[in-house]
């Protein structure tokens, strides 16, 4: 567990450095015990060597996965498959985590508590076979298959809790309202309450240890600035333990201890609008004289080192007024101070501080770290709208995942966990086309089948989404969000089972780019122009593009104008999929009744989605990676316009509350020009006023990126926004720094 500590602790950004120093080498240390790590650089620290339990096991495509489990802890099961269901066992359990949880504290931080546990380590068995799909739905679960669906069954944590409440009734408040409400509603629940209870006391315990620690380590500390650091550490916590925060630093404290219990609990990272909470601290010890702004971004950036939490900053309240303030911009320079992975998003709009795009911009071309991104929270709000509900509601929904927003507190919604891979409906629709006797091949036929089969998988997921609500209550609850939530505690129900006040499941379209120049070749070489039969093309798809006619013909799909490039059979064919793929989700809600909201993301799928897909027309190999959420597949047009793409996109949109991030790469020499910053300025403003939802932003020199790929050790602190999330470049996989790589040099495999 490595901590870097110097002898003197003297101003806030030689502090801040130090943390960042610290990160690197515990990073460095999962890098060498663990492994690649494709996903979002969690702050997740090793336990000390003596609790470590080192597991090594397979993943579900046969890769290796090494596990660092806490040693001294194992979950009662309650289940003879030695799993442990619902919410008592669930909440005791973890409970009991929490209480064995390893006690952290680095002197030179301002706050204290950092967690060991990977959330899904703890859980030996995700989903009770009780409850198994295959046996309750087996048409369900036909579908998934058939289609390859990802269906959200099971799936957790994706909403966003309001730390509001938390920040109001302190943990202390909220045993009493666990309490109150448990004598209040039917004893049924009972298991409920006391689930949420055990959480509550296990987080009271972690907290008091921690207070108890920090005064222990004050007492040998010979460095008078850290002594006076950890007695101030030991006196917050232990009234932390019962009561709310009352300052700027105790409630970053708080949210802090929740953020991290949150994580270990179900993956749980989401803060909402940190700037907005953290205001009225700010303003008062601004006015009390007992804070600076120096030392509140220290705050701000202890708080952002200990988790790659998700934020906003800016953005309009529910009467439509701008919020940015003073602590928007100091959120942004915490982050801009660590230059470490973290997940920042800027809104942006015609009714946002434009002051707040213009130092997000400055940031990114000066630190390169993919940090912050922009948010189109006018075009998401209008799209949230059109669901019947006021514009308010959607510039109250908060950014918190790597490509949503939900109503802090009131919505569920299951973002980015739900997803149809257009690729795979494509892939039937192909083989039905071919396989159905007296059937001319024709784009005409195929797309009629493409939409068919569409049809039918998004009815699939809709009845999925029914099953994921009548059972995970039942399986593993949300019992941490649902503390900070309005509806669960009052009504003794689980946010998953409809304990809040808004519900909507999301679905996401994914394999956009790699479908519309699969229909847009077969438009363009086999009807327009003959160069190619559709017999041949089925042979080629059906042997991967085999020998050299083969490839001659893969480059000939390849080569035509694509999607991106802008008034192109493959632009028509991006827009015309969005808009069946929408009227489909949106032609009817579940079948019990609840909305439906469609999007366009990949995640980080794009790699498994692809391996489980044959050849496409577009000239894809066998088991390639599907396109990268809405974006153009690298390559759409050789000069890579970025205002190309962001038109292309910006017409892509589903436009229902959900979003199409734009993913783009630029070239840092950009910010040298004499009004650069300017530039990509208006290019993220016009985007939106297109009607785009979301960018993530790399700015990262071609000739580094390929230096790191060869060899990651010589940039440990090289730091990519790979999808909605961002990490560090050596700690993804081979295959993921490839992706990275071919997008960012905008180049495709010939």
């Amino acid at each position: 567990m490595s901590v870097v500590i110097r002898e003197e602790t003297s101003t806030y950004r030689e502090r801040v450095n130090q943390l960042r120093e610290t990160k690197m080498a515990q990073t460095k240390e999962k890098q060498e015990l663990i492994g690649s790590m494709d996903h979002d650089d969690w702050a997740l620290i090793l336990p000390p060597p003596d609790r470590r339990k080192i597991v090594k096991t397979m993943s579900t495509s046969g890769m290796p996965i090494t596990d660092c489990l806490l040693e001294g802890y194992e979950p009662v099961s309650n289940h003879p498959s030695g799993g442990f269901f619902g919410p008592k066992a669930v909440g005791e359990n973890f409970g009991a985590l929490l209480s064995a949880h390893p006690v952290y504290i680095d002197p030179v931080s301002s706050l204290a508590g950092g967690y060991m546990v990977n959330f899904s380590s703890y859980r030996k068995h995700g989903w009770n076979p009780d409850f198994d799909v295959a046996k309750l739905r087996p048409e369900l679960d036909e579908a998934h298959k058939k289609y390859r669906l990802l269906p959200g069954i099971g799936a957790g944590q994706h909403f966003c809790q309001d730390l509001q409440i938390g920040l109001d009734l302190g943990l202390r408040g909220l045993l009493e309202k666990i309490r109150h409400y448990r004598d209040v509603n039917d004893p049924k629940k009972d298991d409920f309450y006391a689930g949420l209870e055990a959480i509550v006391l296990g987080l009271q315990n972690w907290i008091s240890r921690t207070a108890d620690a920090a005064r222990e380590m004050a007492e040998t500390e010979t460095d008078p600035a850290k002594r006076q650091n950890l007695l101030e550490m030991a006196e917050m916590n232990a009234w932390l333990v019962n009561e709310p925060p009352r300052t700027f630093r105790e409630a970053c404290q708080w949210i802090l201890w929740y953020q991290i219990t949150a994580r270990m609990y179900n993956g749980s990272g989401s803060l909402g609008r940190l700037d907005v909470l953290l205001t009225p601290y700010y303003e008062r010890d601004i006015a009390a004289g007992i804070l600076t702004d120096e030392e509140a971004i220290l705050h701000i950036a202890s708080l952002l080192v200990r988790d790659t939490a998700y934020l906003q900053v800016g953005g309009q309240n529910m009467q439509g007024k701008d919020v940015t303030n003073k602590v928007s911009f100091l959120v942004l320079e915490a982050a801009h101070w660590l230059k470490i992975p973290a997940n920042v998003g800027i809104a942006v709009g015609d009714g946002v501080d434009p002051e707040l795009l213009k130092r997000g911009v400055e940031i990114m071309f000066e630190d390169k770290t993919g940090v912050p991104k922009f948010l189109g929270v006018e075009r998401t709000a209008e799209g949230y709208a059109r669901n019947g509900y006021d514009i308010g509601w959607g510039y109250e929904r908060a950014y918190s995942g790597c490509h949503w927003s939900a109503i802090p507190g009131r919505e569920y919604t299951l973002n980015d966990c739900v997803k149809i891979n257009f690729a795979a409906v494509f892939e039937v629709a192909w083989k039905d086309m071919l396989s159905t006797p007296d059937v001319q091949p024709s784009v005409a036929v195929l797309w009629e089948r493409f939409v068919h089969h569409l049809r039918i998988g998004v009815r699939a997921i809709a009845s999925s989404l029914d099953f994921h609500m009548a059972y995970m209550d039942k399986v593993f609850p949300e019992l941490v969000l649902d503390l900070l939530s309005f509806g669960p505690i009052e009504q003794g129900v689980d946010a998953s089972a409809g304990g809040v006040e808004f519900v909507n499941l999301c679905l996401d379209g994914a394999a956009l780019a790699t479908i519309a120049d699969s229909f847009a070749a077969l438009e363009q070489r086999v009807e327009k122009e003959g160069r190619l039969t559709w017999a041949e093309i089925a042979r080629y798809i059906e042997t991967d593009w085999e020998g050299t006619d083969g490839e001659r013909a893969r480059q000939m799909m390849r080569s035509i104008p694509r999607y991106g490039h802008g008034g192109t059979l493959g632009d028509a064919y991006a827009t015309r999929i969005t808009e069946t793929f929408t009227e489909l989700v949106k032609e009817a809600p579940t079948p019990e009744g609840r909305n439906m909201i469609p999007g366009l993301f990949s995640w980080a799928n794009t790699i498994p989605m692809g391996k489980s897909v044959g050849a496409t027309p577009n000239g894809r190999r066998a088991g390639d990676p599907i396109s990268h959420g809405a974006n153009p597949d690298p390559g759409y047009r050789k000069d890579g316009a970025p205002t190309a793409m962001a038109v292309a996109i910006a017409n892509s949109q589903p436009g229902w509350g959900n979003t199409a991030p734009m993913q783009m790469e630029l070239d840092p020499a950009l910010s040298k020009d004499e009004g650069g910053i300017e530039s990509v300025a208006n290019l993220i403003k016009t985007h939106f006023d297109l009607g785009g939802t979301q960018i993530n932003l790399n700015i990262m020199d071609a000739e580094k990126i390929l230096e790191a790929h060869k060899d990651p050790s010589k940039y440990p602190d090289l730091v990519v926004r790979v999808t909605g999330f961002s990490a560090y470049f050596a700690s993804l996989s081979p295959e993921f720094r490839q992706l990275v790589v071919d997008r960012i040099l905008k180049e495709s495999e010939g």
